[in-house]
């Protein structure tokens, strides 16, 4: 006689590790994973993380100022006392292309900083208050937006004269823009979304709602804005360095370094060659960052 028992065997009960399984990681980790599989923004992070410390401890270790003349080795090529070589005045160019890096990466973070302060909370409250307030809004952004960025900085340079506070004033005006945009179009497109219903539904107010669902669901585009913006400042400040709207002397940034060996370029074309070298470098790998972190932080981006 068949017995309804019998039809049953127990099985082998298995432990599952959530440690082992990947589909229990969170989303910091799974973007993580994607990132170190990125060959070259990891080279791009070693890269930065390399110059940044070099241009911190770099010059202190240095018995060398960047701001010391030696008429004596005036126009020396690159040896073993000057690895860089000396530019005109005779002042050592690698101890004044690491003093550069500093002026110019701290001028590329804190325009970054501006970027991320003004553009978040400006595109935020547009996009979440729509309406008229959202028209009023990014009218003012689009009148703005006509004037190319590099002209109005120049502007606001020759206003201001130059110096180092005046580039972040300068920067910090005109740069924050696009990412203002580009946080207007996430909260439009989340704002609508069923965890936001669910939220009000709640009771959450709407600055909690802005700041605490919102703009935390819009992290990845706002850090990857931020990470390109970077090279994009750098590359500025070069610039109005390059043309004399840049730091005043004694300050040396990479633009200031390649303005001054253009001007012997026939002659020492190696004081041109390695700030030109320093900031082509720097760029690529802050866009490598950047492309990697688009990368992970939105798989979909990926073809």
């Amino acid at each position: 006689m068949f017995l309804p028992g019998e039809a049953f065997q127990p099985i082998e009960r298995k432990t599952i590790s959530v440690a082992d399984d990947n589909s229990f990681s969170s989303p910091g980790e799974s973007a993580w994973q994607r990132f170190k599989k990125n060959k070259p923004a990891i080279a791009g992070l070693y890269f930065l993380l390399f110059i940044i410390c070099i241009a911190v401890f770099g010059p202190m270790v240095s018995d060398l100022s960047y701001s010391a003349q030696n008429l004596q080795e005036v126009n020396q090529p690159p040896s073993s006392m000057h690895w860089f070589g000396t530019d005109s005045l005779g002042r050592d160019l690698f101890i004044r292309v690491l003093y550069g890096a500093r002026i110019s990466l701290t001028i590329g973070l804190v325009a970054s900083l501006i970027n991320l302060t003004l553009g978040v909370i400006y595109g935020g409250i547009a996009g979440f208050l729509g309406g008229k307030v959202d028209r009023l809004m990014m009218n003012i952004v689009d009148i703005l937006y006509g004037i190319p960025l590099l002209l109005y900085v120049i502007l606001l340079m020759v206003i201001l004269k130059p110096g180092l506070t005046n580039i972040f004033i300068a920067l910090g005006i005109a740069y924050w823009l696009g990412m203002a945009r580009i946080v207007r179009g996430q909260i439009l497109s989340l704002k609508e979304q069923e965890f936001i219903l669910a939220a009000r539904t709640l009771g959450a107010g709407r600055w909690r709602i802005l700041f605490r669902h919102l703009l935390p669901n819009s992290l990845g585009p706002i850090i990857i804005t931020m990470t390109l913006s970077i090279p994009e400042a750098i590359f500025t400040e070069a610039f109005l360095s390059f043309i004399g709207l840049g730091v005043a002397a004694p300050m040396a940034s990479w633009g200031v370094l390649a303005s001054e060996g253009l001007t012997s370029l026939r002659s020492y074309p190696f004081q041109l060659f390695f700030p030109a070298l320093a900031i082509s470098i720097t760029m690529l790998a802050f866009n490598f960052l950047g492309d990697g972190l688009r990368d992970a932080l939105d798989p979909r981006s990926r073809r």
